[in-house]
């Protein structure tokens, strides 16, 4: 080759352009790395911080955040209670907290007894196959138990007969009135007196050589049928100093006789008061 000028690598190289060096992008000010929104204006940072203040609270976060408040806030209350109550405790005397606990017994005691009836008679009208059968035996027996104090119908039960012989007329009626009360203060149910019913007004007054019963003239020996337990009422009239010594010293014969059924068979007149009427609806 006498010209190498002349081949085709040669033209094809000086047609090219000649080779450059490559320059590194040009760098971004640092001042300038939070780009705008185009829109807003406002930087990312910017937005952040408009995004997390003021804090934006739901109404249910609201109503949590009460309800959180009233509940602390029943317990602080609470606690500061029971620690009065503890510190008043802690200072009182052995004798107070043992009288408290006393007191505490004993109304535990009388609720639980309340509890205990009342339940007895639930199950009673639960269990009776004809509820409002039950429920008339229970007046029934009632109106029997209050009958028997007021005289209206008759009684038998264990108890004793008293029988008071007065030859010499000198008993008087305070003396018999002070049986009838030593007799209920012993536990008697019904007495009746020479064929006379005592209620809770009988009085007795003294009628020339006799006594009187509620109007109704009574003759010696004068005899009691009392109705209680005669373990009560026997003693009670004997004790030193009682019914019995009392009478004696007036020269009457007094004898006592235990029975496990006495008949109470007089009766009074159920009497319609005037004025008082029953306030029950």
């Amino acid at each position: 080759m006498s010209d190498q000028d002349g081949t085709p690598e040669n033209r094809l190289r000086k047609e090219l352009p000649e080779e450059t060096p490559a320059t590194a992008p040009e760098a971004v000010p640092t001042g300038e790395n939070d780009e705008k929104d185009e829109k807003s204006g406002l930087t990312g940072r910017q937005r952040l911080v408009q995004g997390l203040w003021p804090p934006r609270v739901t109404r249910a976060q609201l109503i949590v955040a009460v309800l959180l408040f009233g509940l602390g806030f029943g317990l602080a209350v609470q606690v500061a209670s029971n620690s009065d109550g503890d510190s008043a405790l802690r200072g009182a005397r052995q004798e107070d907290l043992v009288r408290i606990l006393d007191e505490l017994d004993d109304r535990t005691q009388r609720l639980e007894d309340e509890k205990a009836g009342l339940e007895k008679q639930r199950d009673e009208l639960e269990n009776s196959s004809d509820q409002a059968e039950e429920a008339r035996k229970q007046t029934l027996e009632k109106e029997r138990q209050l009958g028997i104090l007021a005289g209206t119908v008759a009684a038998q039960g264990p108890g004793i007969t008293m029988t008071i012989d007065d030859t010499k007329g000198t008993v008087e009626a305070d003396m018999l009135l002070d049986a009838i009360q030593e007799l209920r203060a012993a536990g008697a149910e019904a007495i009746q007196v020479n064929g006379v019913r005592v209620v809770a007004g009988t009085y007795l007054t003294d009628s020339g050589n006799s006594v009187s019963v509620d109007g109704n003239k009574i003759n010696a020996p004068y005899r009691f049928k009392v109705i209680g337990k005669p373990q009560d009422l026997e003693p009670a009239l004997n004790i030193p100093g009682g019914v019995v010594q009392t009478l004696e010293k007036e020269q009457a014969t007094v004898t006592v006789e235990r029975s496990t059924k006495i008949v109470v068979d007089a009766l009074r007149a159920a009497k319609q008061p005037d004025y008082a009427r029953s306030s029950s609806r």
